[in-house]
C-alpha cells in the first residue's frame, strides 16, 4: 500500500518540489520518502534476497544524487521512464521463452486456459511492450520539453488512465474470443450483451 501510494504520488511530489524547492532539497524529501518502505522491506528479505530488495532503491538514491549535485530538475523526471523501460524489459524477456508474462497471469487466475490462450496471451505481451515504448516515449518527451505540469498531469494521471483502458479492452477481447464467463458483474453484463 505504502509503495504504491509513493509511486502514484511521485509525479504530484515532483512536481511541487520542482516549482518550491531546489534540487537538493527535492533529492532529500524524495529519499526520506523511499526509506519506510525499503526499511520494512529489508526487515522481510532473506540475506540471499538483499541484492534483489536494494537494486531499485539504490538506483534512485544514485538518480537523485546525480539530480542534486548537477542542478538538473529534470533528471527527477526519468523515474516514469525507467519504469516503463523496466516493464518493457520484463515482458519482452518473456517472449523469449515459452511462456509470456501475460500467460503467467493468466494462469494464476485460470490454470488451464482455452485452446489458443498461450498464443492470445503471447499476443498480447506484445501489445504491453508496445504500449510500455509509446509511455515511455510521451514521458520522455515531456520530460524534457514540455512544461513540468504538463509532465506531471500525464505521468500522474493520463498514463494510469491508460493502462485502465489498455486492461478494459484486453478483458472485453478476451471475453469476446473465449466466451468464458465467471459470475462478476463485468462477466455478467457481457454475457448479456454478447448474446443480443
Amino acid at each position: 500500500m505504502l509503495r504504491s501510494i509513493v509511486i502514484g504520488g511521485y509525479p504530484l511530489v515532483v512536481y511541487f518540489g520542482m516549482t518550491r524547492w531546489n534540487p537538493r532539497t527535492l533529492a532529500l524529501v524524495l529519499a526520506v520518502a523511499l526509506l519506510p518502505g525499503l526499511v520494512l522491506r529489508l526487515r522481510e528479505a532473506r540475506r540471499e534476497d538483499l541484492w534483489p530488495v536494494l537494486r531499485v532503491p539504490l538506483s534512485l538514491f544514485g538518480l537523485f544524487a546525480v539530480a542534486a549535485l548537477s542542478g538538473e530538475q529534470r533528471l527527477f523526471m526519468a523515474l516514469p521512464v525507467l519504469v516503463n523501460l523496466g516493464l518493457l524489459a520484463n515482458f519482452a524477456a518473456s517472449l523469449r521463452g515459452p511462456v509470456s508474462l501475460v500467460e503467467r497471469f493468466a494462469r494464476l487466475q485460470e490454470p488451464e486456459l482455452p485452446p489458443g490462450g498461450p498464443a492470445y496471451c503471447r499476443t498480447w505481451t506484445k501489445i504491453w511492450c508496445g504500449f510500455f515504448v509509446a509511455n515511455a516515449a510521451v514521458s520522455a518527451g515531456l520530460a524534457l520539453w514540455a512544461p513540468a505540469s504538463w509532465w506531471m498531469l500525464y505521468t500522474g494521471l493520463l498514463g494510469y488512465l491508460l493502462i485502465g483502458v489498455m486492461f478494459t479492452v484486453e478483458f472485453i477481447v478476451r471475453k469476446v474470443t473465449f466466451r468464458r464467463f465467471g459470475d462478476g458483474l463485468p462477466d455478467r453484463l457481457l454475457r448479456r450483451l454478447l448474446r443480443a
